[in-house]
């Protein structure tokens, strides 16, 4: 049986692809394990900087939820008996990943790949792909990725999202701030790369730990987040990455980064 998620390190990054090309890489609980699977990975191996999340083909990075009748591992129920959603688990694996997270999106995200987008840090999509929430076009609404889309999505376009499930093009997300970056299909990896080259050439230290921070702060008060965020900062002085960050500045040369 064919795995849902291919996973692969390419240099510095780990890429994880899903593959349900045929059903338009929707997700399921089957794809959802596998993707928090390969972040363990991902964070296990003290090389990788980066994790690149992605769909096969070129028609759609994630179309959320799987919507064929009687879908192996559908979104749309819950064993009351035991209330642990695993759209839930996956985005709080997400949140909780101190590597980079970015999604490149090669086609369409729509509804909880649209969640899946917004969890990301970083976002590289070709120009012509449509993001955005449908549920209310099947009488749901995108519930389980609120928390990400309000952190995400400013509140009155996330609201027209919401209630009339029109998506809009990557390159008015990028217009909005809702991506980084949106480009023609063909230069999509070239400016992937481009962006991954930026992030894995810096502290891998100080990225795991101001990752780490930031989930925490943002979800603090300002007096507790100022009270965190100054142990946080002595702490990530101590590290052999900024110490070695210092010098390096001095000495008027490129870091040699350990990662630790």
């Amino acid at each position: 049986m064919q795995e849902p998620v291919i996973v692969e390190r390419r240099g510095a990054a780990l890429w994880i692809t899903i593959d349900r090309e045929a059903r338009r890489n929707a997700l399921n609980e089957a794809v959802a394990q596998g993707i928090c699977q390969a972040l363990d990975v991902a964070e296990a191996d003290r090389e990788i900087r980066a994790v690149v999340l992605t769909g096969a083909g070129d028609k759609a990075f994630c179309a959320g939820g799987d919507l064929q009748l009687q879908a192996d591992g559908t979104p749309f129920t819950i064993d009351s008996a035991d209330p642990r959603h695993y759209v839930a688990r996956l985005l709080r694996r997400m949140d909780a990943c101190r590597l980079p997270l970015v999604a490149r999106v090669n086609g369409h995200a729509l509804a909880g790949g649209f969640g899946l987008l917004c969890a990301c840090d970083l976002v590289v999509a070709r120009e012509d792909a449509l993001v955005g929430v449908t549920e209310v076009k099947v009488g749901l609404f995108p519930m389980m990725i609120l928390p990400h889309l309000l952190r995400t999505v400013p509140y009155r376009l996330l609201m027209e999202f919401c209630l009339t499930g029109e998506p809009v093009s990557a390159r008015v997300a990028a217009e909005e701030k809702i991506i980084n970056y949106a480009v023609p299909a063909t230069e999509l990896d070239t400016k992937l790369d481009w962006l991954l080259g930026r992030v894995v050439d810096k502290s891998p230290t100080g990225i795991r730990l101001g990752k780490q921070a930031l989930t925490k702060i943002r979800e603090m008060s300002t007096d507790s987040a100022l009270e965190y965020a100054q142990f946080m900062l002595a702490n990530m002085a101590r590290t052999n990455d900024a110490r070695e960050g210092f010098a390096a500045f001095n000495e008027k040369r490129a870091p040699r980064w350990t990662a630790d």
